[in-house]
């Protein structure tokens, strides 16, 4: 961890120099990083002797560095996500699994108060899209659920940016690689998202394949022809939410692209910068046809 540490610190100040904005003038995150299934490395408190993991070192640093937030960190969501709490913060970031121990009352006020009424942020890391499978506020805030991951960790992935004008793109051109864990979903809303950027599946190592998914206790074989939206953006009521599949690997967290990334999708949910959120699913529907072509599915 003391490693990783000095890699994101030369990582970030790579990209900017430290900013001296008074604490007044910087957006509140709560970063909740609470494990309720199947707990990622990257959110693995155990392994760090500065009481943080991976994930929540790096955006504590990236909100000093680029002077845009100041983070509190929790993994105790039954104390810390509640009404009374969330008053003092701008922005929520999840990197969650499971069911949390949230109050129905409390969840009722972040999504129809806090976040659609009182236009405040919301942004996923990875397997925020692995939480509250079952309930629908939550899916359809965020814009799908876990159904997978034929990318494992150590699959170098190609994906195509779709909108290279978003703050959020702006470090990746039109076509990058990465090593990172890939999910795809069920409950996909194509028609509630404006997605930035997607697997180009005909570049990735299960192009025209069988892959093998696990579905619950069971592993089952697919055919990989299926839409697969890395990045995405939308409004929800008042409120701003960016989601990025990105950040499996701690590796990940040190990369200057990411960081620019997750920068510029704090700068789109703060309205700091301004970015489209119009709803695109042409984009899922030409990427789904195009996934079918190249995995040679033709019903």
């Amino acid at each position: 961890m003391k490693r990783f540490s000095v890699l994101l610190l030369a990582a970030i100040a790579g990209l900017w120099a430290v900013d001296t904005a008074s604490a007044a003038d910087k957006a509140k995150v709560l970063m909740l990083t609470q494990s309720q299934g199947f707990k990622h490395g990257s959110v693995n408190r155990d392994q760090s002797k500065q009481g943080l993991a991976a994930a929540e070192i790096a955006m504590t640093q990236l909100g000093q560095q680029t002077g845009l937030f100041e983070v509190t960190c929790t993994q105790n969501a039954a104390a810390d996500f509640t009404k009374e709490n969330l008053q003092k913060f701008d922005i929520v970031m999840f990197y969650t699994t499971g069911d949390l121990p949230i109050s129905d009352a409390d969840k009722d006020y972040f999504f129809n108060e806090w976040l659609k009424k009182k236009g405040h942020a919301f942004i996923g890391f990875h397997s925020a899209l692995d939480t509250y499978h079952n309930y629908k506020p939550y899916w359809d805030m965020i814009g799908g659920t876990f159904d997978g991951h034929p990318w494992n960790a150590g699959e170098l992935v190609t994906v195509t940016v779709h909108d290279t004008k978003h703050p959020a793109m702006k470090p990746f051109g039109g076509e990058f690689q990465i090593k990172d864990e890939i999910y795809w979903y069920k409950n996909w809303q194509p028609e509630k998202v404006h997605v930035l950027m997607s697997l180009n599946i005909e570049k990735c190592p299960t192009k025209g394949s069988k892959s093998k998914v696990k579905e619950g206790d069971k592993e089952v074989e697919v055919t990989v022809a299926r839409h697969v939206p890395v990045s995405w953006v939308k409004n929800y009521g008042e409120g701003r939410v960016f989601v990025t599949n990105l950040g499996h690997n701690e590796s990940t967290w040190v990369d200057k692209r990411f960081l620019e990334h997750v920068t510029g999708g704090v700068k789109w949910v703060l309205a700091q910068e301004e970015g489209d959120a119009t709803p695109n699913p042409e984009v899922s529907q030409q990427q789904e046809a195009k996934a079918r072509k190249d995995a040679g599915v033709t019903k």
